[in-house]
């Protein structure tokens, strides 16, 4: 999954995947396409105002699914193809061209230029007291001197290939940005981007080739003057599926997107993803297998944690695999789940240029109940760090058929801390190395597992030196040694420390799980993970 807008900080990740998509005609979608009659001004209208609500979307999107699906364009003028990395990122939107940038809201609407990884335009729209009216390209938005493409000829209709949200007070740094095939990410107050959502997944980690829909449209509703929330709306299409997307972006300490999307399939799907994630996990302190840079740690998320339908939390930390992992938690009605960055101290990454400490975490909460199915996590092995390589999702459990009218609601929020977190206490630090006793010629190969828990009941627990108990559990044929817990005072919680040792010279997967309790019963989230053991030959017990 490569990332080649990791630095930048307006532009979402893009996974190479999704640039395999063959050329077609825009007006294969069923959109009208009128005449460009192009003015001085952004925001010039194309044709007449048509009516419009999520009603209608939902209508359009019903029947292009009952339409064969034609591939999107992603042909380019010569000259913009040619541009390389750096000439494309020269290319600046001209803020006095901004959508609502004449009016008195509180926010504004600015445009990507298309090139580079961003082959496909995508029609915009204006919506206005339900009526909705084309915004024209107009080469005047973009400054484009230093990209070599000032005074080239190009299309008069050359297109956007997406668009970025601020408000009026912060014109240079937006909260939110919908930028190729269905990505789009967002900041909370720390203003930091780093993981990305996306409409859908469709056949993530199943072995065969990933499908992946492509927003084609938006329709950017022009808020009052005094609300604090801009409305989005998105035309989905893939070979697939089609849909209709309602998003309602509120900016804030922890920005929320309320979406709802009405999903139509073209055949049956064998694993659709719902609320996906994309984040990347190079090294960490659970995780030092690509550790080759001058950086303690490496990742915009260290762990999925998940709220289940029957009010278990669980965290699992994640893992850059020397081999593709996948793995379903399986629940009923899950109340939330979501891909965290707990650990948020700077010393930790020493990055002081992309500030993997102010990454967001991404929280996924439905708003009715979505039934039986699994949250899913998929983790590519990655050499470093632009590549995207963890993602994860909700997989209903009835695939979705040909003709189904499938409908979702849910919440995204997205900032240091999400919306919900357990009463009990949460994992803090997950820590790995040599097993074995310090001191002690090592007879055999034996991995050491350090455990840190804090919140909840345990610092007064700490304070007391209470009695907590480990309950913890290994599957694979391995064996647990040197189990131990005890106070750790300087963060008013417990370590938990143990020795796993794999059977034989296996290196099957290995799973493990933990929580904490006494006589009242769980203190602390439930800990997993799995371990590969390493090679025989790569076992060294110095």
């Amino acid at each position: 999954m490569l990332n080649p807008h990791r630095y930048p900080v307006a532009c979402p990740m893009i996974r190479r995947e999704f640039l395999k998509s063959a050329a077609a005609a825009l007006a294969s979608f069923g959109l009208p396409l009128p005449a460009l009659a192009l003015a001085g001004s952004a925001a010039t209208k194309l044709g007449p105002a048509q009516p419009f609500d999520f009603a209608a979307l939902k209508g359009q999107a019903r029947a292009l699914a009952q339409r064969a699906y034609a591939p999107r364009s992603t042909t380019l003028p010569a000259p913009v193809a040619a541009m390389n990395w750096d000439q494309y990122q020269s290319i600046r939107f001209n803020r006095d061209h901004a959508l609502w940038g004449g009016g008195d809201g509180k926010f504004l609407a600015q445009f990507f230029h298309l090139g580079l990884f961003f082959k496909s335009p995508v029609r915009m729209y204006e919506v206005d007291a339900g009526q909705a009216r084309e915004i024209a390209y107009d080469p005047g938005m973009f400054d484009r001197k230093r990209s070599g493409l000032d005074g080239k000829p190009l299309p008069a209709d050359l297109g956007f290939a997406g668009f970025r949200l601020n408000t009026r007070q912060d014109p240079e740094r937006d909260f939110a940005a919908f930028l190729g095939a269905s990505y789009f990410r967002a900041v909370g107050v720390e203003g930091q981007y780093g993981q990305s959502a996306r409409g859908l997944a469709i056949d993530t980690g199943t072995g065969h080739a990933e499908e992946f829909p492509d927003f084609v449209a938006y329709w950017l509703e022009r808020p009052s003057p005094q609300s604090n929330t801009v409305v989005v709306y998105g035309l989905l299409d893939s070979p697939s599926i089609a849909g209709a997307y309602r998003f309602a972006i509120t900016p804030g300490e922890v920005l929320l997107m309320d979406i709802d999307c009405a999903l139509y399939p073209r055949k049956t799907i064998e694993r659709l993803g719902l609320g996906p994630c994309t984040s990347m996990y190079q090294t960490g302190e659970n995780d030092r297998r690509m550790d080759w840079d001058w950086r303690p740690e490496i990742h915009d998320t260290d762990g999925l944690a998940m709220w289940s339908g029957s009010g278990e939390w669980i965290w699992r930390p994640l893992c850059n695999p020397e081999h593709l992992r996948f793995n379903m938690f399986s629940d009923d009605n899950p109340r939330g789940f979501g891909l965290l960055q707990r650990d948020r101290n700077f010393d930790h990454y020493q990055d002081d240029g992309v500030f993997y400490d102010k990454r967001p975490c991404l929280w996924v909460e439905p708003k009715q109940g979505w039934g039986a199915g699994s949250v899913q996590l998929v983790e590519i092995p990655t050499l470093d760090e632009t590549f995207d390589n963890i993602v994860a999702f909700w997989n209903p459990r009835d695939k979705p058929q040909a003709g189904q009218e499938l409908l979702y609601g849910y919440r995204l929020y997205w900032g240091a801390q999400p919306p919900a977190v357990p009463k009990l206490a949460h994992c803090v630090a997950t820590r790995t190395g040599l097993g074995g006793r310090i001191g002690f010629k090592r007879d055999y190969f034996s991995w050491r597992f350090a455990v840190d828990f804090a919140g909840g009941p345990l610092a007064a627990l700490a304070k007391r030196d209470a009695t907590v108990e480990p309950v913890l559990q290994i599957g694979g044929g391995g064996k647990l040694e040197t189990v131990s817990c005890r106070p750790l005072h300087e963060i008013g919680g417990y370590r938990v420390m143990f020795d796993a040792v794999p059977p034989g010279d296996s290196t099957e997967q290995i799973d493990l799980r933990l929580f904490l309790k006494d006589a009242s019963g769980a203190l602390s989230e439930t800990w997993l993970y799995q371990w590969s053991p390493p090679a025989k030959s790569e076992r060294k017990v110095y």
